[in-house]
């Protein structure tokens, strides 16, 4: 069976670039990636996902060919729930983020609630502990510093544990060169943004059902995270992936896919 062909797309949103891939047919599901690891980070699931659904590969506003709106939360929702409104979807998508994705896709639904029919929301939570913003703070400084390319290391500890780095390298060394061409803007505006939201006391609104998922390795965002996440949402269900770390659609995609299936069909 051959996989879905895959096109890439560019709308113009007030006079800034939004970029995204499209592929499959069927019910949309949209993808939101991480700050340290971009829409590639999907690659290995969008084939699978492809062939039920319309995949909807987001280029988050600031990366690749995403035109940078500013760093807040909410501008960066906003665009984004522009950008599928004009797509004139049939029914509502699923929203799935992972990480920095999973904190955009969470906002872009406590803002624009009539979008979404679900959520799944991986390696991500709702605000960070004093040590978390601390990590981000230090992140950005040292990157303002070193460039990007200096805290390479220290940003692919985040994604993945040192025993998974060792057995595969290839990885390793792909995923470093993609988040050393990151914008530096857009990863300082990001940093910040991070470190400073708390997006708990608007979690009861959200009463669609969501899946929160969690590498029990997870160093960026402690399973505890979304162990809160999970508990304040109304309707919300928790997987913690066992050996698993920040981007578990990378580590184990064929697992990632196992565990959201029952629930992207429903």
């Amino acid at each position: 069976m051959t996989s879905p062909s895959v096109q890439q797309h560019q709308i113009n949103l007030q006079g800034k670039q939004f970029s995204f891939k499209l592929s499959g047919s069927g019910p949309a599901i949209v993808l939101f990636h991480s700050l340290l690891a971009d829409q590639t980070s999907f690659d290995l699931i969008t084939p699978t996902l492809a062939k039920t659904h319309q995949v909807i590969q987001l280029s988050l506003p600031g990366f690749d060919e995403s035109d940078f709106v500013g760093s807040s939360l909410d501008q960066i929702s906003d665009q984004i729930a522009a950008g599928i409104q004009s797509l004139k979807l049939s029914s509502q998508p699923i929203f799935l983020g992972n990480g920095y994705g999973g904190f955009v896709a969470l906002n872009t639904a406590i803002r624009h609630s009539e979008l979404p029919s679900r959520l799944v929301l991986a390696d991500c939570g709702a605000c960070f502990s004093e040590q978390g913003r601390a990590a981000f703070k230090g992140m950005s400084d040292n990157a303002k510093n070193k460039g990007l390319e200096g805290i390479a290391d220290i940003a692919m500890r985040r994604l993945f544990a040192p025993a998974y780095q060792e057995l595969h390298p290839e990885l390793i060394a792909s995923r470093k060169e993609r988040f050393i061409a990151v914008n530096p803007e857009t990863f300082h505006g990001a940093c910040h943004a991070l470190a400073t939201m708390d997006l708990r006391p608007q979690l009861q609104q959200l009463t669609m059902p969501v899946l929160v998922l969690v590498g029990e390795q997870d160093e960026a965002t402690p399973p505890a995270m979304s162990e809160e996440l999970a508990k304040l949402l109304p309707n919300a269900k928790l997987i913690i992936l066992k050996g698993l770390a920040h981007v578990p659609q990378l580590q184990d995609p064929q697992l990632f896919l196992k565990e959201i299936s029952e629930f992207i069909m429903n």
